[in-house]
C-alpha cells in the first residue's frame, strides 16, 4: 500500500538536536536557543478551551515551581490563535483560580508542531496530538512521549523521568521501572568477559553478572 504524502509524519529523533524554532508566544517571541542551559519541557495540545487540556494545563501549573526547581522551564503549545491562547489562560484563572505562568505558543502555521512530528492525519490534520518533549540543556531531543486526543497525561511522570535523565547523565547510570529520587539505582552491566567475572565482587548488589544495583 502507498503511503500518501498527508500520511506522512515526520518524527524527531531520541539524542539528535531537537529541531529549532523561533515562535511568537503569550510572553513574548522565543526560540529554542532561548532556553541554551536549562532543561525544556514542551508539549502539545489539540485546542484551546476544551476539557482534557484544561486539566492537564492546570496540572502543569501546580507543578510549574518543581520543574524549576530541577532547572526545567515548561512551554506549551497548540495550532491557536495567539489572542485564544490568552482568553483561555484568562479563563482558567478566572473560572479554576488557577494562574498559567509559563508561554503557550501560537503555531497558525503548524510550522513548530510538524517538525517535532505532531501532527497525526489519522488523529486530526490541523490539530496537535498530546506530545511531550524533553530537551537538555544542549538542546538534545532525550525523551518524548504522545497521547491520543481522547486521554490526558499524567504530568509528574515527565517530572519523574526527568529526575531520571539528570541523574542518569550525572552517575552513568540506568534507572529501573518507576524509579524515584532515592531508589536504589542500575549499574550499567559489564562490556566484555574479564569485567563479567569481576562483576560479582565490585560491592554492588547483584542478583546475576549483568544485573546489578547501587545506591546513589
Amino acid at each position: 500500500m502507498e503511503t500518501s504524502e498527508q500520511d506522512s509524519v515526520s518524527f524527531p529523533q531520541l539524542n539528535k538536536p531537537a529541531p529549532a524554532f523561533t515562535a511568537r508566544t503569550t510572553h513574548g517571541e522565543k526560540s529554542l536557543s532561548d532556553y541554551q542551559g536549562r532543561w525544556l519541557i514542551l508539549f502539545s495540545h489539540p485546542a484551546d478551551f476544551t476539557p482534557v487540556c484544561t486539566t492537564e494545563f492546570m496540572a502543569f501549573a501546580k507543578h510549574h515551581e518543581e520543574f524549576l526547581a530541577e532547572g526545567a522551564d515548561l512551554l506549551g503549545l497548540s495550532i491557536d490563535s495567539y489572542f485564544s491562547h490568552v482568553a483561555w489562560v484568562r479563563n482558567i484563572k478566572e473560572k479554576f483560580g488557577v494562574e498559567i505562568n509559563f508561554p503557550i505558543i501560537e503555531d497558525l502555521s503548524m510550522s513548530v508542531a510538524k517538525s517535532y512530528g505532531m501532527i497525526h492525519p489519522g488523529a486530526a490534520d490541523t490539530s496537535a496530538v498530546r506530545a511531550t518533549f524533553i530537551i537538555d540543556p544542549n538542546g538534545i531531543l532525550r525523551a518524548m512521549v504522545y497521547y491520543p486526543m481522547s486521554n490526558g497525561r499524567s504530568i509528574p511522570e515527565f517530572l519523574r523521568v526527568l529526575k531520571a535523565l539528570k541523574a542518569s547523565d550525572e552517575h552513568n547510570i540506568a534507572t529501573p521501572e518507576g524509579w524515584q529520587p532515592g531508589d536504589q539505582v542500575i549499574v550499567p552491566p559489564p562490556q566484555d568477559t574479564e569485567a563479567a567475572d569481576a562483576r560479582m565482587n565490585e560491592g554492588y548488589e547483584c542478583t546475576d553478572w549483568y544485573f546489578c544495583k547501587k545506591s546513589l
